[in-house]
């Protein structure tokens, strides 16, 4: 079942307001399509992210000084 759409105001700096109108009158589609769009591609990148820390938490892990001691010790920096 499909729930009907949730109004918001959301607040846009006015040259981003400005870009988004201009796009969404070049490509045909409304100010709402253009941000859902934005919204669920970040969504969908948060989403990646969390997967790829799950994959890796069993890594070891190293200290920024310990990197950076490593680094020295070998010359690479």
């Amino acid at each position: 079942m499909n729930e009907p759409p949730k109004r918001s105001t959301v607040y846009f700096d006015p040259q981003l307001h400005a870009a988004l109108r201009v796009k969404a009158a070049h490509t045909n589609r409304s100010l709402s399509d253009i941000v859902n769009e934005a919204v669920r591609a970040a969504l969908a990148e948060d989403q990646e992210d969390l997967a790829a820390f799950r994959d890796r938490v069993s890594e070891a892990t190293i200290s920024y000084e310990a990197l950076l001691d490593n680094l020295k010790t070998h010359g690479k920096i």
